[in-house]
């Protein structure tokens, strides 16, 4: 078995998740699905308790005493957001729902202010639906193009398209930094730095990185940079978006109404300085709150810590899975590979074998994973696909495994 890094202690942390410790049919909880949401530990359940108990109150707005602990506290976690992925100022990190609604702040706003007819967006062919479907609709709206990095058999960017792919033309390229399906982490500093060479804005889908590796907005010189809190430990409702100030500055709001105003009269009105300009409406203090706890958290065990632990557990199982007859797996071999591994069992449609493996207590998902594109690049429908944390642990891999085995039984192979 496995010996888990000696830079994190996995059995103590998995006592901060009390999730971890409860029975599915009869049987321990074995949850490797971290990619679609992450589970949460005490730390951050209190912090919700303690808001919703002691201090529970609009922020921004009051005067009296709880409003304004609410205010502080929703605003000392955007200074940890943005010295989490080493952003210039907090008032380049605007707090969003999710991944999803950051990547549609960015299209709505920047996108419909500077793409125009003729213009080219430049994705690639792993991207998640959140991180395509927004650009789709801009692009038809503008007359703009798309074209797409094509993926290799392995799961790779062939980077060699941007030799072609990258024109004056280009005036966004919008690319995910880990494929949630595949598990690739695709070296966009380097697709950043040649995007930025023909004068192109580059945006990142941080979903499936900022949770699982240390992220240096500033080292990579993105322009923005999207991600959700869900999957980092933190509470659903609250993600975030970080931008280059000189776009900030110049982008129209995205939604309008309280809070990204400054004045209000019967036919026109001002804006709100950053990042409040984008953040209008009663925010979710509570769960931005959450979310900073959860960056506590993340920033006491080390993010680099994470990483290696993720990525011994990946060399563990690959080689155990893919000795389980009638698997394949799908994503690179090697060190550009996350904690995310998508297989198919031959004979088993993945939404039977995921039903399988819940009765063995193991919480795997199945589908397309909002990828249909990709799914079509391989000729597949679905795949099953486990997703590690830093709570996973060597042993609930082989209980995936022995899982997978006893599924072979149950269909008579």
């Amino acid at each position: 078995m496995l010996e888990t890094s000696s830079r994190l202690d996995v059995a103590r942390l998995r006592a901060d998740f009390p999730i971890l410790r409860q029975l599915v049919h009869g049987k321990p909880l074995v949850f490797l699905d971290s990619a679609a949401s992450s589970q949460k530990p005490e730390s951050v359940i209190r912090a919700l308790d303690e808001y919703y108990r002691e201090y529970n109150a609009n922020v921004h707005r009051g005067v009296y005493q709880i409003s304004e602990r609410a205010t502080a506290r929703m605003e000392e976690a955007r200074v940890k957001l943005a010295r989490f992925i080493n952003a210039p100022s907090p008032r380049q990190m605007i707090f969003t729902r999710n991944t999803t609604e950051a990547i549609n702040l960015v299209a709505a706003s920047w996108g419909r202010q500077n793409i125009g007819p003729g213009d080219v967006i430049v994705l690639t062919e792993m991207e998640h639906h959140s991180n395509l479907v927004p650009w789709q609709a801009l692009a038809q709206e503008k007359g703009a193009r798309l074209e797409f990095i094509p993926v290799d058999d392995d799961g790779r960017l062939q980077l060699e398209a941007l030799d072609t792919l990258l024109t004056e033309r280009v005036k966004l390229v919008a690319v995910t930094h880990v494929s949630n399906t595949l598990g690739t982490i695709n070296p966009v500093a380097e697709i950043i730095r040649r995007a930025h060479a023909v004068g192109a804005v580059v945006l990142v889908d941080g979903a499936q990185s900022v949770p699982h590796l240390p992220v240096d907005v500033q080292a990579l010189d993105c322009d923005f940079l999207a991600f959700s809190g869900h999957k980092m430990i933190g509470p659903m409702g609250v993600g975030g978006l970080y931008g280059r100030r000189s776009l900030l500055e110049r982008m129209p709001p995205f939604l309008y109404g309280g809070s990204m105003i400054r004045t209000v009269g019967l036919r026109e009105s001002t804006w709100n300085e950053l990042p409040w300009k984008f953040e209008a409406g009663t925010p979710s203090a509570g769960d931005a709150i959450g979310l900073g706890v959860a960056v506590d958290y993340l920033t006491g065990i080390g993010m680099a810590a994470i990483r290696q632990h993720e990525q011994e557990l990946v060399e563990y199982a690959l080689p155990r899975l893919a000795a389980v007859p009638g698997v394949t797996l799908y994503g690179p071999r090697g060190e550009d590979r996350a904690g995310v591994i998508s297989f198919t069992l031959d004979g088993i449609h993945p939404h039977d074998l995921a039903s399988i493996l819940d009765r063995e207590g193991i919480a795997v998902r199945a589908g397309h994973h909002c990828c249909q594109p990709l799914m079509a690049r391989y000729g597949l429908v679905a795949t099953a696909r486990a997703s590690f944390y830093l709570y996973t642990t060597p042993e609930e891999v082989d209980a995936l495994v022995a899982a997978l085995h006893h599924a072979r039984e149950v269909f008579g192979m």
